[in-house]
């Protein structure tokens, strides 16, 4: 009964979450970034480049896509049986880069191994963060697979919890290693590695079909949403009180006790229901649709979906590159900014700290709701999944005019807003890409797309915001204090994101023919 339940598809997802919760390491970068200043005797420029590193190696996957695809691709054996491979060999790659990204910044800061020059220091982080797509590509692009009918849940359960993984190795920081951000970069390395190779066999693509599969995601969306509540009373009362170790400790505990809990619904999605291997009938939608550059919809082969190449020469690829950059652009901006904001508006040290904080639950209350809502609109609506990310990206305008307004208190409402909509982005893209492009190159695709985070928080944050900001100082120092310093420039970043209000409207037009054939192929099943 055990093996059995070893070789379920829930317990495939169960092992990707635990994978996902310590797999952010990079958004962590604040606990040794002044351990990693002061032991390698960077000026903050310095310091600024090797964290634009983290970000470009975070968000560029397109090797790890290619890898899962050859990784999991098809093949026949001499039986004629088909054999494929399994999600593990991108795990171990990544638990593989992890390893060895943060072993060497800890062998750096320690003295372990000579000073490196900075262009070695920024490929230690950039291999280090690297390590995130893979894991991600995996996890993600596998969950899909094994839940296309809900695939939008699937997608926002596996992104939520690697947006909460910041949060949980802060946790896990405050609690081993307080005050010491140098074992806390080897815990980065040892922890998410050993964690990824010892669970990694159990990640498979399942062809199984389950009656009942909705209950059981709905299970495990009500743990992760309690799990969220729980990290966010935790760091509210550490932000108010100073809590002794032993209580670090039982706050830790009691996050992994619930972090052990997916396991109950596992063993009673196995015991409870009937696996069948899927037919033709049940086969996933998304494995059979390929959208043309005239927004109609061709019924094909699963050996049709679409390569990156394929995708990039249809328009709406783009429009979804475009909006993306508008929305996942935007939003990293602004968390990218929020202290020098909260201190132009003299916010206190405290209330910043929170703010920051609290944006990894904002974020995976994003990208865990838009996932879920996404789903529960096109089955029961039949209403296209870019519609949600239109009505997220409207929204995210208002946010960004919040905190542009410079009322007080406006940057709680402010990033709530911005954070929710921003979290929203990284679940809805990628299901998008499933159905747009088909599921075979999925992970190359929508890693492609992903650059899209990068690119834009370099030409908004760097090339706008700083820009504007550093123009807008008057007097002696480097500091800008009155809601004039950031009044403008998130007055053209609200455009932005209204620019890809307008973007994801009209691709809401060219695929309402896909949705409404997804909508009437559930509907006759």
């Amino acid at each position: 009964m055990a093996t059995e339940i070893l070789r379920t598809k829930w317990m495939a997802m169960t092992v990707s979450i635990w994978i996902q919760c310590t797999g952010g390491g990079s958004y962590t970068f604040g606990i040794y970034s002044a351990i990693l200043k002061s032991t390698q005797s960077y000026d903050q420029s310095t310091l600024d480049t090797v964290s634009v590193f983290k970000d470009i190696g975070g968000n560029v996957g397109v090797l790890s896509g290619l890898v899962y695809t050859a990784a999991t691709f098809s093949r026949r054996r001499r039986d004629g049986r088909e054999r494929r491979g399994g999600p593990w060999v991108v795990i171990l790659i990544g638990a593989i880069l992890n390893f060895t990204g943060y072993f060497l910044m800890w062998a750096s800061v320690t003295g372990l191994i000579r000073r490196p020059p900075v262009p070695v220091m920024c490929l230690f982080m950039f291999i280090a963060a690297q390590s995130l797509t893979f894991l991600n590509t995996a996890n993600v692009v596998s969950s899909l697979e094994n839940f296309a009918d809900y695939g939008g849940t699937a997608v926002g359960i596996m992104k939520g919890f690697v947006g909460l993984s910041g949060a949980m190795l802060i946790q896990l920081y405050e609690t081993v290693c307080p005050g010491d951000p140098k074992t806390f970069i080897l815990l980065l390395a040892i922890v998410p590695s050993l964690l990824s190779v010892l669970v990694m066999p159990l990640v498979r693509i399942y062809k199984t079909s389950t009656v009942d599969e909705k209950k059981h995601l709905d299970g495990l969306s009500t743990l992760s949403l309690i799990i969220a509540a729980y990290l966010m009373i935790t760091i509210i009362l550490k932000s108010i009180l100073s809590l002794p170790s032993w209580a670090n400790a039982v706050t830790l505990a009691v996050l992994i006790v619930l972090l052990a809990s997916p396991l109950l619904v596992a063993v009673r999605a196995r015991r409870g229901s009937i696996e069948k291997p899927l037919s033709s009938v049940y086969s996933p939608l998304v494995d059979k649709l390929e959208a043309t550059t005239s927004g109609e919809i061709l019924v094909l082969d699963e050996d049709k979906s679409l390569n990156v190449l394929q995708a990039m020469c249809n328009v709406d690829f783009w429009l979804l590159f475009l909006a993306m950059i508008c929305g996942m652009g935007s939003g990293i901006s602004t968390i990218n900014n929020i202290r020098q904001i909260g201190e132009s508006l003299r916010y206190t040290s405290v209330e910043i700290n929170s703010l920051l904080a609290l944006w990894s639950i904002w974020n995976f209350i994003g990208r865990f709701g838009a996932g879920y809502a996404s789903d529960l609109l096109l089955h029961r609506k039949g209403w296209p999944r870019p519609l949600l990310m239109a009505t997220t990206l409207g929204t995210m305008t208002i946010g960004h005019l919040i905190i542009a307004s410079g009322f007080q208190g406006n940057l709680y409402p402010g990033s709530i807003i911005v954070g929710i909509c921003y979290g929203s982005q990284w679940s809805l893209m990628p299901t998008i890409t499933s159905e747009l492009f088909g599921v075979k190159h999925m992970g190359t695709i929508y890693n492609t797309i992903s650059i899209a985070s990068p690119m834009g928080s370099y030409i908004f944050s760097v090339r706008l915001i700083g820009y504007i900001y550093d123009h807008t100082i008057t007097g002696e120092g480097n500091t800008c204090y009155g809601p004039h310093c950031f009044r403008l420039a998130f007055v053209i970043i609200a455009s932005v994101a209204f620019l890809g209000f307008l973007v994801s409207c009209v691709l809401v037009f060219r695929t309402k023919t896909l949705y409404r054939q997804i909508f009437e192929k559930r509907l006759h099943r």
